[in-house]
């Protein structure tokens, strides 16, 4: 390559953020190195950058992160370099790695669910996955890599992740075809949730947001009626809509203890409720809503296990809708602007950062 250094952007505290030169990855017999096309930036980025908690705990012994590392977790690349161990890749594929790395090893992995891996390594978070806001980045052999099919775009390439993601949740509500299905908060991993949610063929599906932006994709997404809970009485119009009994499936992607206590009032007996966003702190809910009230069934939603190849599928035969998703894309050395629209611009869905 008669390359040794390249730019990243190292997290090496909260606000502490640097676009800087660091040493091109070096890999062993097993590894891959690819060069990045794009990557996405995630909220949970955003919140990095912010001091989030869950990432910098509490103490240093609860910190999550590992810093300095160069952060990002939703990219993809193309194949420069690999060892003489790694078979079915040659140079020029373009690839993707899940998010997390597994151990193999832990009693989750080893029960097929690596999502769950108690190690929980993630790319962008941990000196050993180092992640993909960088020129070139390095597959972990214990990654989970795939090809990417020719026919993608690199917007669609770099939405693989959150749409995974996005899938999972959906697989998590168990949704049948007479359900009235209702996504609170449509972002573009909400958004990628409507788009699989149709794929099921429920009776409704209804996106909820306080951007109007949002709610206009997410009728081009599959959505039968979008709702803003500023402007109706959400859980009200839901029962008005159902003979009063409320939704069966609720599914939480906003984040927001407002949206949890709607979905809580919302939902029916015996309803399913799926909580995939992620709180900036504890939140309070009545309790006796999920047991003695409505006996509800409550899944959490994380990450993506087995849904990269049937995202990149419907990607291609169009089951699920990508045009304008990545809203906006930056060269990686103006990551600050990045940021701050990925945190702050209202029509904004999911920003790329581009080397």
């Amino acid at each position: 390559m008669g390359k040794e250094t390249m730019k990243a952007l190292r997290m090496y505290a909260p606000g502490d953020f640097r676009y800087e030169d660091v040493p091109v990855p070096e890999i062993d017999d097993d590894e891959i190195l690819v060069k990045i096309e794009g990557c996405g930036i995630c909220a949970g980025d955003v919140k990095t950058l912010h001091g989030g908690v869950r990432i910098w705990g509490t103490t240093p012994e609860k910190r999550y992160i590992e810093a300095p590392v160069i952060g990002g977790h939703e990219f993809v690349g193309r194949v420069v370099k690999y060892g003489k161990n790694v078979v079915g890749v040659k140079e020029g594929d373009r690839m993707v790695s899940e998010q997390i790395v597994p151990c193999k090893e832990c009693r989750f992995c080893k029960a097929g669910y690596y999502s769950m891996c108690q190690r929980h390594y993630i790319y962008g978070f941990k000196q050993d996955t180092q992640g993909g806001f960088a020129e070139y980045m390095k597959f972990n052999k214990q990654g989970i890599h795939h090809h990417v099919p020719d026919g993608l775009s690199l917007e669609q390439a770099v939405l693989i992740e959150p749409l995974a993601c996005a899938m999972h949740a959906v697989e998590r509500a168990k949704i049948q075809h007479n359900d009235v299905v209702v996504i609170s908060g449509l972002g573009a991993i909400g958004l990628g949730m409507v788009s699989v949610a149709r794929k099921m063929q429920p009776k409704l599906i209804i996106g909820l947001d306080l951007r109007q932006k949002r709610m206009d994709m997410a009728m081009k997404c599959g959505a039968d009626m979008v709702l803003n809970p500023l402007e109706v009485n959400v859980a009200d119009k839901i029962r008005e809509l159902t003979d009063g009994y409320g939704c069966d499936v609720y599914i939480e992607a906003s984040g927001s203890e407002k949206s949890v206590l709607q979905g809580m009032d919302a939902i029916r007996f015996c309803g399913r409720y799926v909580q995939f966003g992620v709180f900036p702190k504890a939140i309070t809910v009545d309790w006796n809503d999920i047991g003695d009230g409505k006996e509800i069934e409550i899944y959490g939603a994380h990450l993506a296990p087995y849904c990269y190849e049937p995202v990149m599928k419907g990607m291609i035969d169009g089951s699920i809708y990508t045009d304008g998703l990545i809203s906006h894309s930056f060269k990686m050395e103006d990551w600050e602007e990045a940021f701050e629209v990925a945190e702050k611009d209202q029509d904004a869905f999911k920003v790329m950062l581009v080397p």
